[in-house]
């Protein structure tokens, strides 16, 4: 029986991989100079993998928010108790 069009995962070999080999772990750590030719192969440290970075919107332009916040009064505050506003 074939499989359905919707259950086939496309694109399977581009994805994120959790894990890095012995070699991109090497290549990682040597390029942080953790790791020195010589340096045992095994027990090797931790390394960070990539991650997806979320992309944030553009914030709007910096003349236009400080003009309309210069440009409106600050609101007087109020009072903080009852007794000061009876005065």
């Amino acid at each position: 029986m074939s499989m359905h069009k919707s259950l086939k995962l496309k694109n399977t070999l581009v994805g994120q991989r959790s894990v890095l080999s012995r070699w991109e772990r090497i290549e990682k750590l040597r390029s942080q100079d953790r790791w020195q030719p010589g340096d045992p192969v095994t027990g090797l440290p931790k390394v960070r993998t990539k991650f997806k970075v979320r992309v944030r919107k553009a914030a709007p332009a910096a003349g236009a928010g400080a003009a309309g916040a210069a440009a409106t009064p600050a609101a007087p505050a109020a009072p903080a108790t009852p007794a000061a506003r009876s005065k």
